[in-house]
This record gives structure tokens, sequence and C-alpha cells, in this order.
């Protein structure tokens, strides 16, 4: 696909939709002594969210994990849509742009793994983090040259704000 299209593509997205592990965070899972789970999140791609929100553009998380530390960061981000323990995303996404009333060319989710392959295939532009899973960078329209929990997301972001102008 030719960057050209590639730009009109991010530049129509007005729903962005997140997974979690390996795209907010490194992917790594740290578990404490006591059993308590441990994510790391990099405050660009925090920063680069609360812009976004402020555009007045929509965002939500789906993770297939669930997690105390997902859920506090949202709140700290003033993300509203967080959806954990979901095995299967796309009725989720289907529901999101309904919501929002946003078609598939209006909706991008970020991804890295397998379970985020049939969502690849449902919106207008599938992205995939630098240090992705083969099976998704090969089925993404889009690679970040950040890998995930390293500021991919802020990438995205700052890129789709730069064209929408």
């Amino acid at each position: 696909m030719s960057n050209s299209i590639i730009k009109n593509r991010l530049a129509k997205i007005k729903l962005l939709v997140l997974d979690v592990d390996g795209v907010l965070t490194d992917g790594k899972i740290y578990l404490s002594d006591q059993g308590e789970e441990i994510k790391s999140f990099h405050v660009r791609d925090g920063s680069a969210l609360v812009r976004w929100q402020g555009e007045g553009l929509k965002v939500a998380l789906i993770s297939g994990r669930t997690s105390g530390s997902v859920e506090r960061r949202a709140r700290e981000l003033g993300i509203s849509e967080v959806y954990q323990g979901i095995s299967d995303k796309l009725p989720i996404i289907e529901e999101l742009m309904k919501r929002y009333s946003c078609g598939e060319e209006e909706t991008a989710y970020i991804g890295d793994d397998y379970p985020d392959l049939p969502i690849f295939q449902r919106v207008g532009l599938a992205i995939a983090v630098a240090d992705a899973h083969p099976s998704a960078l090969k089925a993404a329209d889009y690679q970040t040259t950040s890998r995930g929990g390293e500021g991919a997301v802020m990438e995205i972001i700052e890129l789709i704000l730069r064209l929408r102008k």
C-alpha cells in the first residue's frame, strides 16, 4: 500500500482502539512475591492519549488479561472505555464503532499478536507495533518504528493529528 493511501487512511481516524500488553506496555508481566502484577507504561504514550482525547477523539483499551494497573492507568489518563479479560475483542470493537458512529474507515486498532488478527480485518487501519509477532506485522496496514511500551502509541497519535490538520 502506498504512503499516500496510508496517510489518507490515517487522517480519517476518529476512534483509536488499543491492545494493552505489548502495545501500551512492553509485553512483559512482572509478578511480585505477593502475586501482584506490575506493568510499565511509557509516560509519552500517556500524554499523547490525553492530547488525543483533548482533540475530541475517542480511545478505548481492550485486553485479554485483567489487571488493576491497567484500570488505574486508564483512570489517570481519563480513558473510560476499558475492557479487560476479553478473549474475543471483535464484538467490543463493533459496539464501539456503533456507539461513537464511527465507520471502519474512521477506526484504527493497534495490536501485536495473534488475538489481534481478526480485528485487523475489521477496522479501517490495522497498526502493528515494531516488535509485534510476525503474523501481526504481516497483516498490518502500518507498522510503527517504536516498540510496544516505548512510545508506539505516541508515534501513531502524533502522526494522525499532524495529518488531520
